[in-house]
């Protein structure tokens, strides 16, 4: 598999990439290529390294890159929080599709928050866009905090008791929160056994050295959303949305299908899929599983084109 990372500058900031396979916009024989967006945010791109894969199963090439503030690309731990913004992150993914050659026809993949950046980017109706794949996203972020605390309801007592506690007393960096969060995380973000594969401790750890970018957009967990992006909510807009999309949950996912559903009774050309046994990280839990049905999905669009 031909591997290559580097930097794109833009602003004075720096964003590391990785590309599997050769990016030639001459060549009209090769599949468009596959750009993913990480979750987070502020989380780096490790967790999502399965999917590179899809370069030597099917041929097409796939672009992956850590979003400013996490993993290989620029830190800027002291930032005004006023600088963490979504429209930064999609000036960001902008120029990173010029930079790397691929503006003029592509497809996009987003994870969780990347899957929200993913579906903001499509609503600029971008002119190489082809289509989405949004996995375990939400539209509106008043529902998906409403559902993930529906679901914290069925921790056990002791562990409810222990992160209201410090929610209220603003301890949340507290190992004792962290301990209990993880129980809420087993059941709905990655239910694979402890310890969990290594991308996905690596991805962690990362956020663990350097939290400013979560802890500023989000907030402390995955159901106290006190950040940015805690108002953020794109329902009413998703009509506009034209292009061919795949939205993928797992079911046991903290997104939740009420979670799904505006999403998917809102896009206008969509088909969705809720791949049983798995929760957050789908793409964990069932990697060729999860592969099967985005290169399936890919392939009918790329028939579509000819």
């Amino acid at each position: 598999m031909s591997t290559r990372t580097g930097t794109v500058e833009w602003d004075g900031h720096r964003t590391w990439y990785r590309v599997d396979g050769e990016i030639d916009p001459a060549d009209p024989d090769a599949p468009a290529p596959l750009v993913v967006l990480h979750g987070g945010p502020g989380f780096p791109h490790d967790y999502l390294e399965s999917l590179a894969a899809l370069h030597s199963e099917t041929g097409r090439t796939v672009v992956m890159y850590d979003q400013i503030g996490g993993g290989r690309s620029d830190h800027l731990p002291d930032a005004d929080p006023s600088f963490w913004t979504v429209d930064l992150f999609k000036q960001e993914l902008e120029r990173v599709l010029e930079a790397l050659g691929v503006a003029g026809g592509y497809h996009l993949l987003g994870q969780s928050w990347g899957g929200m950046l993913a579906m903001e980017h499509a609503l600029d109706d971008p002119a190489g866009l082809l289509s989405l794949v949004i996995a375990n996203s939400p539209a509106s972020m008043d529902l998906w905090v409403r559902e993930a605390n529906r679901l914290r309801a069925d921790l056990p007592p002791d562990v409810q008791a222990t992160l209201t506690r410090h929610e209220q007393a603003g301890t949340t960096d507290d190992p004792a929160y962290e301990e209990a969060m993880m129980a809420f995380y087993e059941r709905h973000v990655c239910r694979l056994p402890q310890p969990w594969p290594e991308e996905v401790q690596r991805a962690f750890a990362t956020v663990a050295e350097d939290p400013t970018v979560y802890n500023t957009m989000n907030g402390p967990s995955e159901f106290h959303v006190i950040g940015v992006i805690k108002d953020w909510d794109i329902t009413d807009r998703l009509p506009e949305i034209q292009v061919p999309c795949l939205v993928i949950a797992g079911e046991f996912d903290e997104a939740t299908p009420a979670v799904i559903a505006p999403i998917v009774a809102g896009l206008a050309d969509v088909r969705s899929v809720v791949m049983d046994g798995t929760s957050h990280l789908s793409h964990v839990e069932a990697p060729e599983r999860f592969r099967r049905l985005v290169a399936g999905f890919l392939a009918e669009q790329d028939d579509a084109e000819d």
